[in-house]
């Protein structure tokens, strides 16, 4: 029961889980109806939480978005489609205005959520998670390492004589986490916890990695003047930050205008959500010590009112001590966790499906002569080839050189069989691919990302399923 009420409450108030004894303490005023009516509220929200929070499942809803983009795209209305994505659509603020096609909507601002999300995930991680000791970071840092040059340099390789394109070689280089997670899934607890802890800790440097790509070559010219507001912009957030404003909509606020200037001097937009990220607050307003004591407080105050299970109403002191525990329970948590998860379930299950729809979409009717050659045959050999074997090959000989140590309950051959799910760049790749490739490219570039992200998943699903068995028939 205290368990539950532990979230109930962080749900009520903020997700920031009580102490104990507090729980205890508020339980206590909890009449039978009042439990009965908590557990019928506590099991609603946590289906609904559980499955918003899962970042395993967008992976499936990325992937019915991408099939609803192919099947439109070469449907009889596949007119309606591309027709939608380059409708124009505008905004102005004085005598400055944006005006884009839908689908650059989408790349360009949609995405800067996506980016935000990635950079404090970037940022939790590398400051309080399990990534903020070299020692437990060195593993995954090595994999990801090895995961984007090898893709890289094959696809270099392929490209560099004859008609290829050299600036593409960040296609094949960045891990989509949500397909792979996805894939896992589907093997349940066939797959070992440290394997899943593995994959994501990889991402974020596969992730960190692709900005830093993204922000050195595949930017336009630089508008000097812009870049000078957005540097404005960004010393504000500094600002903000040493100061100690733990509120979240100054930063909020400020963060579109990076978005405009960043946007504006030449940067791709989306490097904006990053930098917003690396500025907003670790530290909450509340410490632990003075939250108990305000709880403590009130909820003494709120017993020396009285309580009867038959009352309807709380008296008016009651009701102040109330909300004074749950401006404690806001303030006490962390700004940049609370941002976090408040912005993924529209990164997971808005931004991304939105993003695959509006990028997945090949017309195959016009790839055919352009299907085969050194962009495409680079980019499938760089993720079905170049991402496994560059993730299982500098792991294992940074292990065996002792750089790094392998998870403890981590096999080399369930390492191998995430290696391969590796493979799966999908959404990263896709937005890369309209960043670096010529437009005639793009499209058979995209089709191929998407064959070998499916090719990739099956065999890496098959292979771990296969490692399980054997795997648990020794055990």
């Amino acid at each position: 029961m205290k368990n539950r009420l532990k979230v109930f409450f962080a749900d009520l108030f903020g997700r920031a889980e009580p102490h104990d004894h507090v729980v205890g303490e508020i339980g206590c005023l909890l009449s039978r109806e009042a439990r009965i009516l908590e557990r019928v509220l506590l099991k609603q929200s946590r289906v609904i939480e559980t499955f918003l929070e899962k970042e395993t499942y967008s992976g499936f809803v990325l992937f019915a978005a991408a099939a609803v983009a192919m099947i439109w795209a070469n449907s009889p209305a596949s007119d309606t489609y591309f027709d939608f994505w380059h409708t124009e659509a505008g905004a102005t603020v004085g005598r400055h205005g944006i005006e884009m096609a839908l689908g650059e909507w989408v790349n360009d601002a949609l995405m800067v959520f996506f980016f935000l999300v990635v950079g404090l995930e970037i940022k939790r991680e590398l400051v309080v998670g399990e990534l903020s000791s070299l020692r437990h970071a060195a593993f995954p840092i090595v994999g990801a390492i090895g995961g984007m040059i090898m893709p890289a340099a094959l696809y270099l390789l392929v490209n560099a004589t004859g008609d290829g394109q050299i600036k593409g070689f960040g296609v094949p280089m960045a891990t989509d986490i949500a397909f792979a997670l996805g894939c896992l899934m589907l093997l349940g607890d066939r797959v070992p916890m440290s394997l899943k802890v593995f994959l994501v800790s990889l991402a974020v440097f596969d992730d960190l990695g692709a900005i830093v790509v993204i922000a050195i070559f595949y930017n336009a010219s630089l508008d000097i003047v812009a870049l000078g507001y957005a540097a404005a912009v960004l010393a504000t957030l500094i600002f903000l930050n040493r100061a100690g404003v733990k509120a979240l909509w100054p930063y909020l606020i400020l963060g579109i205008g990076l978005w405009f200037w960043v946007k504006e001097s030449g940067i791709h937009a989306t490097i904006a959500g990053v930098l917003l990220a690396m500025t907003v607050p670790v530290r909450a307003r509340l410490d632990s010590e003075r939250f108990l004591r305000i709880c403590r407080r009130e909820l003494a105050s709120f017993e020396k009112c009285g309580y009867s299970g038959e009352a309807m109403l709380l008296t008016p002191r009651q009701q102040d001590s109330l909300e004074m525990i749950e401006k404690a329970y806001r303030a006490v948590q962390n700004p940049l966790v609370r941002l976090e998860r408040g912005l993924h379930p529209l990164s997971a299950y808005v931004v991304m499906p939105l993003f695959a729809l509006a990028n997945a979409g090949v017309d195959l009717s016009g790839v055919g002569g352009s299907l085969i050659g050194p962009v495409t045959i680079g980019v499938l050999v760089g993720l079905a080839v170049g991402k496994p074997l560059g993730i299982f090959g500098a792991t294992y000989l940074a292990d065996r050189l002792g750089l790094a140590r392998k998870p403890e309950g981590l096999s080399w051959r369930g390492l191998f069989g995430g290696a391969l799910l590796g493979g799966g760049g999908f959404t990263m790749a896709i937005f890369v691919a309209h960043l670096g490739l010529e437009s005639e490219t793009v499209g058979p570039a995209k089709l191929f990302i998407l064959m070998g992200s499916l090719l990739m998943g099956t065999i890496g699903s098959l292979y771990l399923l296969r490692v399980a068995r054997r795997e648990g028939v020794r055990g």
